[in-house]
């Protein structure tokens, strides 16, 4: 089997089951372990590029223009973080499975309007679909899916400013989670004075956990960056079901969240909608090809 698609198996597969491993922290504040999270992968991705000798490289790449772009994204990974670790704690892991299945839409309504991308006419009517859904699950469901669309909406804008910055995967995590490294370090001392601090305080395999937090964060991401230069972006994209599809099995079946029938249509509209525009675009790439053999 290809490298790319296993590294992209192994990326997709841990970020599946990372709600299991979250809701083992489940008895410390969701604020802390993101501060945990961001502190210790910032350290792992340090010792990373200090081991493989790249730290002249990226420091010569810091220019005052890339902290720009990387304190803007910075910002969206700690509260795209943030929701997702409350969300696990508090029993919403199917939403956020909702979340990461409109995530690729939302990025692509986001390229037509800040990078001038054009929909062709067919790709309008997942879209559309895909709003009735979540329009759906607020108005039948009686709750507005906040939790499924501020993570949608905070990685759809973290790819965009990703896709506009200088820096590859690596040295992007190390520097976004180098920004807010200091604060977050700050917030833990912080607690630790207060004798409110979870490290130290709740065992052996809590804190385990915590620092493990910067390995589980970092080992899927460098994982991702691999396989993106090995395979195609259709089999990226196509392989980027597997970890919201592993979520909503996890929230279902091993946490017993409820997934009623009006969830299950609104889920449904989503599913469709995915479907639908991924095979439009199969469509749309062979299209070109057979037109060139027809010559």
């Amino acid at each position: 089997m290809n490298k790319g698609i296993l590294y992209a198996l192994g990326a997709y597969v841990l970020w599946g089951f990372l709600p299991i491993y979250w809701k083992w922290l489940q008895h410390v504040p969701a604020h802390e372990v993101v501060s945990h999270r961001i502190g210790w992968s910032f350290i792992f991705l340090l010792i990373i590029i200090t081991g493989t000798k790249k730290g002249l490289k990226f420091r010569s790449a810091l220019t005052w223009r890339v902290l720009g772009f990387y304190s803007v994204s910075s910002i969206l990974l700690t509260v795209n973080w943030m929701v997702y670790i409350w969300a696990v704690h508090n029993d919403f892991i199917v939403e956020t499975s909702l979340g990461y299945y409109i995530n690729p839409l939302i990025s692509v309504l986001l390229g037509m309007i800040f990078l001038g991308e054009r929909l062709r006419p067919a790709q309008w009517y997942p879209l559309g679909l895909a709003a009735l859904g979540v329009f759906y699950l607020t108005f039948a469901y009686g709750s507005f899916p906040w939790i499924a669309l501020s993570l949608a909406f905070t990685f759809g804008f973290y790819g965009l400013v990703k896709k506009i910055s200088p820096l590859g995967s690596l040295y992007g995590l190390t520097l976004e989670t180098g920004i807010v490294f200091l604060p977050a370090l700050g917030y833990l001392l912080y607690l630790n004075s207060l004798g409110q601090g979870a490290f130290n305080n709740v065992g052996l395999g809590s804190n385990t956990l915590l620092v493990g937090a910067g390995v589980v964060t970092s080992i899927p991401l460098l994982l991702f960056a691999s396989a993106a230069k090995r395979i195609s972006l259709t089999m990226i994209g196509l392989m980027q079901y597997i970890a919201p599809s592993i979520q909503l099995l996890i929230g279902v079946f091993i946490y017993n969240e409820n997934f009623t029938g009006t969830k299950l249509i609104g889920f449904s509209m989503v599913w469709i909608a995915l479907l639908i525009f991924w095979a439009e675009g199969v469509v749309a790439r062979k299209r070109p090809r057979r037109a060139d053999s027809t010559v």
